[in-house]
């Protein structure tokens, strides 16, 4: 007989949960803590375990008696949510990647973290309304977009995809994670692959994309002018000057009257010339030369005298502000000012009558100021330099005005000298020159060498944007000094540093980081890496580790020059600062009261912004030509240094070019390599090959895409 086993049956409990006043507290803790955003019944099972049928079917009687009594919200069937109010701040949108976004608030030590699904169809840039909340389940604080205050902008470029139906605009901006939905009847001529600017018209919140139609068709992928073109518009570049402002221009009078010669100190006498790059089109500032009965050096650095041409309140003023710089890409300038005042009334051109803005000294033969003196001039250019017939003269000891440019290259040396006594750095980036043919196709691509000619004008250009700065500070109203536009360069931030100063050990190089001593070392660094494989990429580091310059009313001084007081004066046909700063000069020499600080700290802060938008620009210029001169080298091998390290990459700078691209670590196949983000490297898992920045490396071209301007390299 066959024993049969009987297997215990446990019976199973149910752990129930108890309706209490401290359960209740829980519920209304944690949907005021979640707010603003509704729960589900469902959600609060789960979230206080309760899990068989009649617990919670008395949880959910408990829940609606909660809200019967107003100590939560029922939001339609059975959603409930917190009554607490959620905190309420605007600020600006940065879009990061498709999942999410950071808000920007300012005032607000970190930014407020926004799932894309919360963001309410706000776009990267957009000033916006959140409330924020606290998120349990990841233990921080979130927020959720109420309302677009304020759209950054409306249209983008992209590349147009056409369908027998419909067609989208592909964006290029790389934080604009939506195609743009556009028909057909709103394309214009546009042909399939082309590049477009399209406008967002409308955006329902049922439409998984925005609808748009195409405002402008900018030509096919690839060619100069399509891409130029859509460089200047991604960064709000003008095309042109409305005709308004170029009436206004025209209409300016050529000729300079005796009147206005009369009023001013004429040094048309003095010998005087401008020193600029072969192809300038403006010269904004000359030098004048001569020996005064004591045997001193009377120098005299004229500045062209904008600000007599441009008057406050008028149209040409409020195109010069607006712009507030001059936009130097590759192969154009996006100036500031138009052609009629930038390239022929405030040309200072050989052989005519200019007039300027001075700052006049009288130097010994140790290059020491014994006098100064501000005010305006006019002046006669008797010659016009190239820095390369410059440099020529001060190689050679031949040619025009000779003994003149060998003097003022002495006293610049001396000048040089004595501003890193006094805790100047001298790191500098690399500044590529591209030769282009006539269609704007690079031919070829060279640093920038950086001679005695320009560090000639350099030094007296310091010189007087330090004298002007020293000036108007000591210029006091009720024990103040009075408001003036300051270019400041703030102290380098130590972590920062530290980091720089491990970064070079791996190179060898050693670094004095007591903060007297770190100016020194820096240059003494910078002296050892002249000429070195490495010397572009821990410069570039090192000036990432320093502050960022800007204008301010506040004279904070400027770290990387060493000086106590700095300004721009010596640029007003490409900088609006330095037409704030003349004016402003002219003002105090006569005796006026000191401006409205808020009004120019607007303004400074206006100028900063602007300005940062022109090397946004310059350097996607610069990127594209460099795309573009790459195309010649796919499946070349070349060797480079790795410039910087990623999760889904290494970038390589290419030794002789100078060129940037991307080794995508999908792409390599030895071995399956990861990010080690404490170490700053890429580590192969099986191999333990390691790649960080500086290391050297060979790679193959690979690939070039114009319309995202990159470059893909492989690892060899």
């Amino acid at each position: 007989m066959k024993r049969q086993n009987k297997t215990k049956q446990k019976k199973k409990t149910t752990k129930r949960v108890k309706v209490t006043a401290q359960l209740g507290n829980q519920i209304i803790s944690f949907l005021n803590n979640v707010a603003p955003q509704k729960q589900s019944i469902k959600t609060l099972y789960k979230t206080f375990k309760v899990k068989d049928k009649k617990s919670r079917k008395e949880f959910l009687h408990f829940i609606l008696h909660l809200a019967d009594e107003g100590f939560i919200k029922r939001i339609k069937g059975t959603y409930f949510q917190g009554t607490r109010e959620a905190d309420s701040f605007e600020g600006v949108v940065d879009y990061v990647n498709p999942h999410y976004a950071y808000i920007l608030v300012e005032g607000m030590e970190k930014d407020i973290w926004v799932s894309s699904n919360n963001l309410n169809r706000a776009l990267d840039g957009d000033r916006v309304q959140i409330r924020t909340f606290y998120n349990n389940r990841r233990n921080r604080l979130e927020g959720e977009v109420t309302e677009v205050v304020k759209r950054s902008r409306s249209e983008f470029v992209g590349t147009i995809e056409i369908s027998s139906r419909f067609a989208f605009v592909i964006v290029d901006d790389r934080k604009m994670h939506f195609d743009v939905f556009v028909n057909l009847d709103d394309i214009q001529e546009a042909q399939h692959g082309e590049r477009v600017i399209v406008e967002i018209t409308e955006w329902s919140p049922t439409d998984k994309n925005p609808v748009g139609i195409v405002k402008r068709v900018l030509g096919k992928s690839g060619e100069n002018e399509t891409e130029i073109h859509a460089i200047m518009f991604e960064y709000g570049l003008p095309f042109n000057f409305p005709e308004h402002v170029e009436l206004a221009a025209a209409n300016i009078p050529d000729k300079i009257s005796q009147k206005e010669i009369d009023k001013r100190r004429d040094m048309r006498e003095v010998t005087t010339f401008t020193i600029d790059p072969f192809n300038a089109k403006d010269f904004d500032d000359a030098l004048s030369i001569r020996k005064t009965a004591e045997g001193h050096w009377e120098i005299g650095i004229h500045i062209a005298d904008v600000t007599h041409y441009v008057k406050p309140n008028t149209e040409l003023e409020m195109e010069a502000y607006n712009r507030a710089t001059s936009v130097y890409l590759v192969d154009r300038t996006v100036p500031m000012l138009p052609e009629k005042l930038s390239n022929q009334l405030c040309s200072l051109r050989p052989h005519e009558d200019k007039l300027t803005f001075s700052a006049v000294f009288v130097l010994d033969e140790y290059a020491q100021v014994q006098s100064e003196w501000f005010g305006r001039t006019v002046i006669h250019s008797d010659r016009r330099f190239t820095y390369e017939e410059a440099q020529e003269a001060i190689e050679t000891g031949e040619g025009d005005f000779t003994t003149e440019i060998n003097t003022l290259n002495e006293l610049a040396k001396k000048l040089q000298k004595e501003r890193f006594a006094h805790g100047a750095i001298s790191f500098e980036s690399v500044e590529l020159v591209f030769h282009l043919d006539e269609t704007g196709s690079p031919l070829g691509l060279f640093p920038k060498v950086r001679k005695d000619a320009h560090k000639l004008i350099e030094e007296f250009m310091l010189l007087a944007n330090k004298k002007v700065a020293e000036f108007v500070f000591r210029q006091k109203e009720k024990g103040k000094p009075k408001t003036m536009v300051y270019r400041t360069h703030d102290n380098p931030d130590p972590e920062k540093v530290a980091n720089f100063s491990n970064f070079a050990k791996r190179f060898g190089y050693e670094l004095n980081l007591n903060e007297t001593n770190l100016a020194s070392s820096l240059n003494q660094l910078a002296k050892e890496l002249e000429g070195k494989p490495e010397q572009n990429i821990i410069e570039s580091q090192a000036i990432r580790a320093m502050a960022k310059a800007v204008y301010t009313t506040q004279p904070l001084g400027h770290y990387g020059l060493g000086f106590k007081h700095y300004s721009h004066f010596t640029s007003p046909i490409r900088r609006y600062p330095d037409m704030m700063a003349h004016r402003l000069l002219q003002q105090y020499l006569d005796g006026g009261n000191a401006a409205d600080k808020a009004e120019f700290e607007e303004r400074c802060k206006h100028s900063s912004e602007r300005e940062r938008r022109a090397v946004e620009a310059e350097r996607a210029s610069i990127k594209f030509k460099q795309v573009e001169f790459m195309q010649n080298y796919i499946d070349e091998e070349m060797e480079g240094i790795v410039s910087g390290v990623t999760e889904w990459g290494i970038y390589v700078e290419l030794n002789t070019t100078k060129c940037e691209g991307m080794v995508r670590l999908s792409s390599m196949q030895d071995d399956f390599y990861y990010y080690d983000e404490e170490n700053k490297q890429v580590i192969g898992k099986k191999y333990k090959q390691t790649y960080a920045i500086g290391d050297p490396v060979k790679i193959l071209v690979k690939n070039t895409n114009i319309a995202k301007r990159t470059i893909d390299f492989e690892m060899l």
